[in-house]
């Protein structure tokens, strides 16, 4: 028979080329490394040693009998508390703030009792509504279960309450008198006069052209539509303003980064205008009315909220425009009198939040005292866990701050004196 030797050649080629590639893994890879041997240090040399230990003050901190390290991270990469970590602040002070469990239920919609000292809530685990004092105790506003409530619009007073469902159905409920009353399905955006009497809503019927602003009594009732939004329905925002001159407010886009707003009145008033300098609003009134802040995004925030206060009254609408220098929504915010609001401020905002604000969903925040007469703001809490500070409250008093997890629903305390 008769050898093939180029077959053998091409065999031996790849086997060679197997036993260099093997070799090469191995010297790369496995290999161990030479270890010098020491080399002898002239201790004569000052450069060659190290600087001698000096005589301290003392004040160092002893390593416990363990041998871990009293901060940092220990030996198993396990971050490790040190052992004279100072106690949060009992009270708000600016550091650190202990934050105290109201109530452990997924609430939602929760807002100040009309006396200011107690909590209004929807209670998502048994669909009911109740009354949660500073100490957590709460009692049940009605025996009634409203199930699966999607969205709730307190009437100033809070005796009363617009509650929305998920299949479109909308009631008011009057918790005093214990009565319900039905509103037409394509009614949205709710707000309530500032006696509490009135509605104002978008209705929005499904051609363009039957879309109007309306107002109607508390019950639905003597429903009177006020102006013609059409196409621009998404731009119009009912908010009935403290001081009762305007319901409702709509935005026009100037550019990119500027919207024009104009105040819209029952009986076709003729208020003045305003520019802000970005898009997507959010507003908060103060409680004469005098002053809006509010909330917008723009190319120069990063396309991240941004929060203002503007006069909003009369000749002087758009007057005294101030930059608060905060990067969050006014939804955030609760305004505690003519001077002070209170904001939650998270740490860190991606990018894009004000376009996207899911992307702050699970964001820590930080609570701000703002002054709403100098614009100055000041860091009054850090609490000492992390939470997604929503729906802030403050007592009359002034002596609690609430708010709401938005991560679990569970509502908190926070002592501001």
């Amino acid at each position: 028979m008769e050898l093939n030797y180029k077959k053998i050649s091409l065999i031996a080629g790849f086997l060679l080329l197997c036993v260099l590639i093997g070799y090469a893994i191995y010297y790369l890879f496995f290999k161990p490394a030479a270890v010098s041997p020491p080399v002898a240090t002239d201790t004569t040399q000052g450069t060659r040693q190290l600087p001698s230990a000096q005589t301290g003050s003392g004040g160092g901190q002893a390593i416990g009998a363990g041998g871990q390290l009293p901060t940092g991270q220990g030996a198993t990469g396990e971050t490790t508390k040190s052992p004279i970590a100072t106690a949060p602040n009992e009270t708000a002070m600016g550091g650190i703030t202990k934050v105290s469990t109201l109530s452990d239920s997924q609430s939602f919609a929760a807002t100040l009792s009309s006396d200011g000292n107690n909590l209004y809530f929807y209670d998502q685990t048994d669909n009911k509504f109740y009354r949660l004092d500073k100490n957590g105790q709460k009692t049940a506003l009605s025996a009634k279960n409203f199930y699966d409530v999607q969205k709730v619009t307190w009437a100033p007073n809070k005796e009363k309450a617009v509650i929305e469902y998920p299949d479109g159905a909308k009631i008011v409920y009057n918790f005093q008198t214990q009565q319900q009353y039905t509103l037409p399905k394509h009614w949205e955006d709710f707000d309530f006069s500032p006696q509490s009497d009135q509605l104002v809503a978008k209705s929005i019927g499904l051609d363009t052209e039957n879309r109007w602003l309306v107002i109607a009594n508390d019950d639905g009732s003597q429903a009177r539509a006020i102006e013609e939004i059409g196409k621009n329905a998404a731009a119009v925002y009912p908010s009935w303003s403290p001081n009762n001159l305007s319901i409702a407010l709509y935005a026009e886009s100037l550019d990119f980064n500027r919207q024009t707003i104009y105040f819209i009145g029952q009986n076709k008033e003729n208020f003045k205008s305003m520019v802000v300098e970005g898009r997507s609003p959010e507003f908060a009134w103060t409680p004469s009315g005098d002053k809006l802040i509010y909330s917008v995004y723009s190319d120069n925030t990063n396309l991240n909220p941004n929060l203002w206060i503007v006069n909003a009254k009369g000749d002087a609408i758009g007057a005294n425009r101030q930059q608060l220098n905060l990067q969050t929504w006014a939804s955030k915010c609760t305004v505690a009198s003519e001077e002070i609001a209170y904001c939650a401020v998270p740490v860190s905002l991606p990018e894009g939040s004000g376009l996207f604000p899911e992307l702050a969903s699970e964001s820590a925040d930080n609570i701000y005292q703002v002054n709403l007469t100098t614009g100055s703001h000041s860091l009054i809490a850090v609490p000492d866990e992390s939470y997604n500070i929503q729906n802030i409250n403050v007592s009359a008093d002034g002596a609690n701050l609430y708010f709401t997890n938005g991560a679990s629903g569970e509502i908190y305390k926070i002592k501001l004196k």
